[in-house]
Order: structure tokens, then C-alpha cells, then sequence
């Protein structure tokens, strides 16, 4: 077989690496970077550290309105189609590339699986629902990472094409957790001077546009993470860069430790090694899981509700009394408790594929 693979941002960098290796024992696959993910330290980080093989085609399209990017991205795609003629399109997650890679590809007529299919939120205000409810219905395969995903699906009328795989966000944490230990990290801060990682500290991830857009809502996570009793480090995505040092600095926060982003390999180092995590991200919310650490997440809606259970992960609102009282809740760890599978997404992934090479659901 010929699997055309798209990527464009960091979760789904990480979910490829284990899938693409797998895919690559017996069949053909050819790599497609959308460029959604640009710099080094949100893009090329991750290939060399994951082993990831250097695309065969970089779009390099990011910047503009959702419907600039998914538009360019599609037209692009769209030549590589015609160019490669695969067998299967695959795509990850919800970005505007995994839209883009499967518009294009069901106008052509190639088959398209979707791997992380029927997740919802159920709020069409999130441009990610839109991508993904959207590329569930024109898929061919939907792959799902967790048993939940299949009541969404059914709902919708998706349940024969639908099979559980797991996460191969979780093949991948099981096989990078341990590449990196505390001592051998060497992080940076926002001045580029080496930054020390103290013995105990929290890890705080905060990138969304709701979080970021202005001051009030980074400042009052701040707030709540510089009173806890040990200092929080947040890699500061480069967009969030000059608000995250002024609000620091103009309310001298000293239990905030600022530093540039990290790659994977850093990332979860970060997470397994940290007394709690504070995110709004869908992948780091996961690795918390997966690392057994208490997380907040500052959102208003759930991505993972297999992870809210037993006080593991806990919504928040972005208010600092909130997040503070959100952090003193105890969790408790059932390590019989696996909604993610068993690290083993990859194999059946490629299996699926294999399997159902010559059915057509388009």
C-alpha cells in the first residue's frame, strides 16, 4: 500500500512517529507537512527527536483566517494527490490540515482514515469540532482512541466504519518517557540564558487563544500558579512571548519560571517529573494522565473526559480562586483504569488499513 500521511502540528507529529514507523515495515508511506507548525521549536524539534523521517512534501502554509489556510493547504494537497495517487489518505486530530488533507482527498475519491475519530465537545463555536466532525464524515476508516468515541459516532450514523485502535499519543509516551531525566535537560529562558529546573515544581502549558488574547486570563493563571508553595515552569508559546514576560514582570511574579517552548522529549520529561500540571492543551492533559499526575485544565468545556475521573482531571475557570481550589483536590490513581489502550495503537492502525484496503466507503 501507498499511505499519503498529513501533519501540520505538534500532537500530530507525536501520534505519527510510532505509526509511521510501523507503516514503513511493509508498506510505502509519503510524509506531507502542512507547515501548520512552523519554527523549529514547535516543528522540526519534534522529527529529529521522534525519528520522525523528514517530510517528502512541506507546504509551508501557516498565518491567515481559518478558511485562508485550510483553502491553501487543500489546493496544495490537493497536486500531491494527483501526484502520488495513494491508496489511503491518513490524517490526525483536528487541525485545519486534517480538514484541508480530507476535503481534498474526498473530492478525488481516496479512500480516508481517520485516526482520534469521534471525539466531540459539542460546541460548534470551536473551530476544532467543526474540523473533526467534518472529517469523520467524509472518512472512509474512523479509528478511535478511546471505547467512548463510538456513542458520538453511533449517534451520528458512523458506527460500521468505526473501530477502536487506542491513542498512539500513548505509544508514543510509552516510549520516549524515559529518553530524558531532570539532569539532562538543558532549558532556556526567554533571555536565552540556561535556566536550572528546581527539585520540586509545577508544569503550566498554556497556548489557546481564549487563555492568551489579552492580559486577564494569563494573568489570573499566573496569580494561581505564583502563591502555590513550589515554582510553576511554562514554556512560553513564541505568539504569547511579550504579554507573558509584561505581566510577569509588572507584577513580579517570582515563582514563575519562563522559559522558551520545549520540544517532546523535554515536554514529557517535564510532565512525568512535575507535582501537577496546569494546561488547556487536549495532548498535554493526556500525558498528565499518563504520567499519573493531578492536572487542571483551564477551559470551559471537556476534550478527554476519560481523564475526569477520580479527581485526575479537573476543569477550570480562568480564575485564580478557582484554579487554586481546583489544585487542592486529591486524585486518586486506578492503574487498572485504561481508556487509552495499551500502547500497542500503532500495530493496529496499520492492521486496520491492511484490512480494509479494498472496501470503499466514500
Amino acid at each position: 500500500m501507498k499511505i499519503l500521511t498529513v501533519v501540520g502540528a505538534r500532537p500530530q507529529f507525536i501520534k505519527a512517529a510510532p505509526v509511521s514507523r510501523q507503516i514503513r515495515k511493509k508498506h510505502q508511506e509519503v510524509l506531507l507537512h502542512t507547515g501548520q507548525h512552523f519554527d523549529d521549536n514547535m516543528s522540526d524539534v519534534f522529527f529529529r527527536e521522534m525519528g520522525i523521517p523528514k517530510p517528502d512534501y512541506n507546504l509551508g502554509m501557516s498565518g491567515g483566517t481559518h478558511a485562508q489556510m485550510t483553502g491553501k493547504m487543500m489546493i496544495g494537497i490537493e497536486e500531491v494527490l494527483e501526484a502520488e495517487k495513494p491508496d489511503w489518505l491518513l490524517v490526525y486530530g483536528d487541525t485545519n490540515s486534517t480538514l484541508a488533507a480530507a476535503l481534498a482527498a474526498a473530492k478525488l475519491h481516496v479512500p480516508i482514515c481517520h485516526v482520534e475519530a469521534g471525539c466531540r465537545t459539542h460546541r460548534m463555536t470551536n473551530p476544532e469540532e467543526i474540523n473533526r466532525v467534518c472529517t469523520d464524515h467524509i472518512s472512509s476508516l474512523l479509528l478511535m482512541s478511546t471505547r467512548g468515541a463510538i456513542e458520538e459516532l453511533e449517534k451520528e450514523g458512523l458506527k460500521e466504519k468505526s473501530v477502536f485502535v487506542g491513542d498512539p499519543m500513548y505509544d508514543a509516551f510509552i516510549e520516549y518517557k524515559d529518553c530524558l531525566s531532570v539532569s539532562d535537560l538543558e532549558v532556556r529562558g526567554l533571555d536565552g540564558k540556561k535556566e536550572t529546573i528546581p527539585s520540586s515544581f509545577n508544569y503550566l502549558t498554556c497556548h489557546r487563544e481564549e487563555n492568551t488574547f489579552d492580559d486577564s486570563a494569563l494573568n489570573e493563571i499566573f496569580k494561581a500558579m505564583d502563591v502555590q508553595d513550589i515554582p510553576t515552569i511554562y514554556p512560553v508559546h513564541p505568539r504569547n512571548k511579550e504579554r507573558a514576560l509584561r505581566l510577569v514582570k509588572k507584577n513580579n511574579y517570582r515563582n514563575i519560571i519562563l522559559i522558551e517552548p520545549v520540544g517532546y522529549l523535554e515536554s514529557i520529561c517535564l510532565v512525568s517529573n512535575s507535582n501537577k500540571v496546569v494546561t488547556d492543551s487536549g495532548g498535554v492533559q493526556r500525558e498528565a494522565f499518563f504520567a499519573g499526575k493531578k492536572c487542571v485544565t483551564v477551559l470551559d468545556f471537556v476534550s478527554w473526559p476519560e481523564t475526569m475521573v477520580c479527581g485526575r482531571n479537573t476543569l477550570s475557570k480562568p480564575y485564580a480562586s478557582d484554579i487554586e481550589q481546583k489544585l487542592k483536590i486529591q486524585q486518586k490513581v486506578d492503574s487498572s483504569y485504561m481508556p487509552f489502550g495499551d500502547g500497542k495503537s500503532a500495530e493496529r492502525i496499520v492492521k486496520e488499513l491492511e484490512t480494509h484496503s479494498n472496501e470503499i466507503y466514500l
